[in-house]
């Protein structure tokens, strides 16, 4: 079985330059859980996901210790809704993944399960040429156990 026939299609995406308040709205308003984020050619430059608005352990430049951030903001007194509140107007690019692990359309079902285990993510775009095309995310996957495809 390949890819685009469990896939979510169109890929919705956002340019490098979206605000993310712009990004969480689009995300709740859709129900995703990840944007593609495009640049001027249309081409995957990057990703985010719900968990690109979590904290996260960082380690601390020449130290052993680690400290939370929050969207590229360290978390100490600042409470987290003002550190969402500050960075609202952030354009996406800087927080974005941006090595993306992607897949093409025409591969199996197979190889996008594998890329999933082998990177430890739950969704991996679908690319035409560089281009989102669609999604395919480990819910796609239920799919073929309830026999929907």
């Amino acid at each position: 079985m390949k890819v685009n026939e469990i896939m979510a299609s169109p890929a919705i995406t956002v340019g490098e330059s979206t605000s993310l308040e712009d990004v969480a709205r689009l995300m709740l308003d859709k129900g995703i859980g990840c944007v593609p984020v495009v640049d001027a050619d249309g081409k995957i430059a990057g990703i985010v996901t719900e968990a690109s608005f979590a904290a996260k352990s960082k380690g601390i430049p020449f130290s052993t210790f680690r400290a939370p951030q929050l969207l590229g903001r360290w978390l100490s007194d600042t409470s987290v809704a003002n550190i969402y509140a500050e960075a609202r107007q952030t354009p996406v690019s800087e927080i974005m993944v941006k090595n993306v692990v992607t897949i093409e359309e025409d591969e199996s079902v197979n190889r996008a399960v594998e890329l999933m285990l082998e990177h430890d993510i739950n969704r991996v775009p679908v690319v035409r040429d560089g281009r989102p095309v669609g999604i395919i995310a480990r819910h796609d996957l239920l799919r073929l156990m309830a026999g929907r495809v």
